[in-house]
C-alpha cells in the first residue's frame, strides 16, 4: 500500500477519533457522510476538517454531535437516494445543480471557493503533445473525456459537445493508463493530490500541462430537505470559520501548494458555460471564491 494512503488513512482514523471523544456530551446531530470509494480516495479530507470546524464552532448553541462515514460505498447516484431518505446518509457533497437544489438542502458555502471550476485534466504519460495543439473546445471534441458516474458536470460537458464516458472513480485512472479514456478531468487541487495518490498504481499518469476547462462550479454540502437544523448549523460554523480565518486556513492548507504548481495564468482556458447553475448561487460574495488574480499568500 502506498505510504500517501497510509498517511491519509491514519488522518482519517485520527480524525474519527477526535470527533468521539470531543463527543463527551449526549450528542444531538448524527453526521453520517460518503464513505471513500477506494483506498487512495483522499478527495475528501478538507471537507471533513471544514465539517468538523463547522461542528464545533456551534456546540454550545447546538450541542453535541457525531459524524462517521456511511457503512458501505456509493456512487453518487445512490448517495443521492440515500441522502433523501435521512437515514444512512445525513450529508453528502457535490457539485451544485438545479436538480440537487430542487431535491436537497445546499449550504451556499462553496467549500473549495469555486476551485473545481477551474479543471485540470490527468492523462497518460507521452501524450503531451497531442494536448498542446488544443486550442479550443472544437479541438478538444477529438479525445474521450472521462468522469464518474451520476457527476454534476456530466450533463455540462455532454451539452458543450465532448464526448463523455462514465465509470466508477477508481476505475478511470486504469483507463487513462490503458487508453480507453484520453483525459480525465479534475478540480485544480484534486489533479495533483490524485496523481500524487495514483502514481504509484498507475505509473504513466500525469498531469496535462497546456491547458484548463473553466466553469462556474459551486461544490457545497447538502442535506436532506427537512434537516434545516443540521442545514443551519453548518452553515453557522462555516460562516464562524470564514470570520476568525480558520476556513481560509484549511483552504491554503489543503490547496496553496496545488495552485502554485497549476500555473493558472500560464494556460490556455476553455470557457463553459454552466446552465444549470441556480440564481441563487452567491457570485457576488467575493469572500467565497479564490481569485486567480490576486497575490498569492506567502
Amino acid at each position: 500500500m502506498p505510504a500517501f494512503a497510509f498517511s491519509s488513512m491514519r488522518f482519517v482514523l485520527a480524525l474519527f477519533a477526535s470527533v468521539h471523544l470531543a463527543a463527551a456530551t449526549p450528542a444531538s446531530d448524527e453526521v453520517i457522510y460518503p464513505a471513500p470509494e477506494g483506498i487512495n480516495d483522499v478527495r475528501h479530507e478538507d471537507k471533513l476538517e471544514l465539517l468538523k470546524g463547522a461542528l464545533e464552532h456551534t456546540r454550545k448553541q447546538y450541542g453535541g454531535y457525531t459524524m462517521r462515514p456511511a457503512g458501505i460505498v456509493m456512487n453518487k447516484a445512490r448517495q443521492q437516494v440515500t441522502l433523501a431518505s435521512g437515514k444512512d446518509l445525513t450529508l453528502g457533497w457535490g457539485s451544485t445543480s438545479l436538480d440537487m437544489e430542487k431535491d436537497f438542502l445546499p449550504i451556499r458555502i462553496c467549500l473549495r471557493k469555486g476551485l473545481g471550476g477551474f479543471r485540470i485534466a490527468l492523462i497518460a504519460e507521452g501524450r503531451q503533445g497531442e494536448f498542446d495543439k488544443v486550442r479550443s473546445l472544437d479541438d478538444l471534441k477529438k479525445f474521450i473525456v472521462g468522469q464518474g458516474n451520476g457527476w454534476a458536470g456530466n450533463e455540462l460537458l455532454t451539452a458543450a459537445g465532448l464526448n463523455v464516458v462514465t465509470s466508477n472513480y477508481d476505475s478511470l485512472f486504469r483507463m487513462l493508463a490503458i487508453r480507453r479514456i484520453d483525459l480525465f478531468p479534475r478540480g485544480l487541487s484534486e489533479a495533483f493530490s490524485e496523481y500524487e495518490a495514483n502514481r504509484t498504481a498507475v505509473p504513466n499518469l500525469a498531469i496535462e500541462q497546456s491547458f484548463l476547462i473553466r466553469y462556474d462550479n459551486p461544490y457545497y454540502f447538502f442535506v436532506a430537505k427537512e434537516n434545516t437544523r443540521l442545514a443551519q448549523r453548518i452553515e453557522q460554523g462555516l460562516r464562524a470559520m470564514i470570520k476568525d480565518g480558520s476556513f481560509d486556513e484549511i483552504f491554503w492548507r489543503y490547496n496553496g501548494e496545488w495552485i502554485r504548481r497549476a500555473n493558472v495564468n500560464e494556460r490556455r482556458v476553455l470557457h463553459l458555460q454552466n446552465s444549470e447553475l441556480p440564481p441563487q448561487t452567491p457570485l457576488a460574495d467575493k469572500s467565497l471564491w479564490f481569485d486567480p488574480a490576486a497575490p498569492l499568500p506567502k
